[in-house]
C-alpha cells in the first residue's frame, strides 16, 4: 500500500507554509501539545515515557535512527492539517491532480490491436473528479489495489480515450510494476 499512499503523503508535505520543528525537544513538545500527554507520545512511537521526558527536557538528544524517524513521520503527519485540508479541497473542486509515473500499463483492447502492457513514461493532469475520488477512497482506508485503479482509470479517460476522442474499443487499463509515483495537486 506504498506508493500511492507514500506520494499523497509527499505531496501534501510539499505545499507546508512553514516548516516543522527542526530540533528533536520541538518535534517532541508539538507531539506533547498535539496528543496532550507524553504517555500518548510514547505510545505513538513506541518508545518509554520516560524516553519522551527525557527528550523533552534536553536530557538526551540523539535518538536512535529508528526512533528519530519515528519522531518525524509523526510530526509530519500532524504539521498544518489545515493547509492541507485546504489544498485536497482546491483539487477536489477546481485544479485536479497530476500524475507523474513510469510504470507497466496494461490494458483490454479490441481484436487486431495491441494490448501488451509497457513501460510508460507519463505526465497526466486528472480532473477534480478523480482526485474527489483518490481522497475518499484513502480516507475510507481503501487499499493500494483500488487507489491504483482510480488512477488508471484517470489514464484511460484523459490519455488513452482522450476524453472519449480516441481509442472507444479500450477497457481495463491496469496500473502495475510501479517504478515511480508522484502526485502534485
Amino acid at each position: 500500500m506504498a506508493e500511492i499512499d507514500d506520494a499523497i503523503d509527499r505531496a501534501d508535505q510539499e505545499h507546508f507554509t512553514r516548516q516543522p520543528p527542526k530540533t528533536l525537544k520541538g518535534r517532541i513538545n508539538f507531539l506533547v501539545k498535539q496528543l496532550k500527554t507524553t504517555r500518548a507520545v510514547a505510545a505513538e512511537l513506541g518508545i518509554s515515557q520516560r524516553s519522551v521526558e527525557r527528550y523533552r527536557t534536553g536530557e538526551r538528544r540523539h535518538p536512535p535512527q529508528a526512533i528519530a524517524d519515528r519522531i518525524d513521520a509523526a510530526v509530519r503527519r500532524r504539521w498544518q492539517p489545515q493547509v492541507r485540508k485546504r489544498r485536497r479541497k482546491q483539487a477536489a473542486t477546481t485544479r485536479g491532480i497530476t500524475v507523474e509515473t513510469r510504470a507497466r500499463f496494461g490494458y483490454t483492447a479490441p481484436v487486431g490491436t495491441t494490448d501488451d502492457g509497457r513501460f510508460r513514461r507519463l505526465t497526466v493532469h486528472l480532473p477534480p473528479p478523480y482526485a474527489q475520488r483518490l481522497f475518499d477512497a484513502r480516507e475510507a482506508g481503501s487499499g493500494d489495489r483500488e487507489l491504483r485503479a482510480i488512477i488508471a482509470e484517470g489514464f484511460k479517460d484523459v490519455y488513452f480515450q482522450d476524453g472519449g476522442t480516441r481509442a472507444s474499443g479500450l477497457s481495463d487499463v491496469t496500473l502495475n510494476d510501479i517504478d515511480y509515483l508522484d502526485l502534485d495537486y
